[in-house]
Formats: structure tokens, C-alpha cells, sequence
């Protein structure tokens, strides 16, 4: 009993003495996040990101897929399909967390849906865009939140909305392009 009583404190001493050689408030630096994209609910659906840093090379890869259906219809023309994302990031300039500062990004989009025409029809909405986008990324402690915007160019049949999404054809200034994508996002989420 002696000698356990020995052991148990030997093995607090150590501990504590390593503990105190560490700083309290030092961020730990994870490489992993899962995030969701901020109101996507309200836009008819709901997103979902994981993004893996790649530390040594001052980047990281993001996979995003929704499910188109799964929020609030606001054009009211019951859409069903999906939209999957990837992006790869390029941080710029120094930065003491794998997954936190300014970034570039290229992306690739494919989004793919059928929905109630203004015909009165199902009509299939089936687009593709390549983006560039720019962005910060902040992490605090678990928490991490997302900011960017892009543009690029869009590929197939587009939808009457000319919202896919994931990204939205031009259609401002009385102009239209379906040729011309933009896309902007804020995404918060946990890292672990």
C-alpha cells in the first residue's frame, strides 16, 4: 500500500512538473474541421464541408456536399438533388494555426436538380462552374469560422432562378450570363 501511495504521488509530481513547462493559453494546432454553411437551410439546402490541412505544404483540401431539398424553398419550385464541391487552399503568408489565415482557392462545382418549371413542368437543372475564391479562415480555439467569395465560369443547363445551389449565374445590371458564376459563403464549424 506504501508503494502505491508512492507511485501515485511520484506520477502527479511528474505531471505537474511537465504541465508547468507548457504555456496555459497556446492554441493547439488541429489539421481537421467540420463545417456547415452559415443560413444554407434558408436557401433551399443544407451544406456540409470537411477540410483537411496539408501543414507542410501551407494549404489544405475541402470536400462540401448538400442535399438540395433539405431547407426553406424560397422560389417555390420543390427542388430534389445534390451539389458537390472541391476546393483546394492556398494560405498566404505566415500564419501560427495549419487552418487559420487568408487563402486562394480554385474549385470545382457540380450541381444537379430537377424542379417545378414556371411551364408547370420538372425541369432539370444540371450545371458545372470552376471558381477562383478568396478568403479568410479564423480559428479560435475549436471554433472556426469561413468567409469567401468567387467568381468563374459555368457549364450546362442552367436553372430559371439561375441560383444552383452552390453558386449563382450573373444576372444583374440588366444583363444575364450563363457563362458567368459567383459564389460567396460563410461557413462556421469545429476543428478537431
Amino acid at each position: 500500500m506504501k508503494k502505491l501511495f508512492l507511485t501515485l504521488c511520484l506520477g502527479l509530481l511528474v505531471h505537474s512538473a511537465s504541465a508547468a513547462g507548457r504555456p496555459e493559453n497556446v492554441q493547439p494546432d488541429y489539421l481537421n474541421s467540420f463545417k456547415i454553411t452559415f443560413l444554407s437551410w434558408l436557401s433551399g439546402s443544407t451544406k456540409l464541408s470537411y477540410e483537411r490541412a496539408l501543414p507542410k505544404w501551407h494549404q489544405s483540401s475541402e470536400i462540401c456536399a448538400s442535399l438540395i431539398c433539405a431547407g426553406y424553398d424560397k422560389y417555390g419550385n420543390n427542388p430534389m438533388g445534390f451539389t458537390v464541391r472541391y476546393g483546394h487552399k492556398f494560405f498566404i503568408g505566415d500564419q501560427d494555426l495549419s487552418l487559420k489565415g487568408f487563402y486562394l482557392r480554385p474549385e470545382l462545382i457540380y450541381s444537379y436538380y430537377k424542379y417545378d418549371s414556371m411551364a408547370g413542368t420538372r425541369a432539370l437543372a444540371d450545371m458545372g462552374a470552376i471558381l477562383g475564391t478568396v478568403g479568410y479562415q479564423y480559428v479560435y480555439k475549436r471554433f472556426l469560422a469561413d468567409f469567401w467569395v468567387g467568381g468563374g465560369y459555368a457549364f450546362g443547363h442552367a436553372a430559371e432562378t439561375k441560383y444552383h445551389h452552390g453558386f449563382e449565374l450573373w444576372h444583374w445590371f440588366n444583363r444575364e450570363s450563363d457563362k458567368l458564376a459567383m459564389s460567396f459563403s460563410i461557413r462556421l464549424g469545429i476543428c478537431f
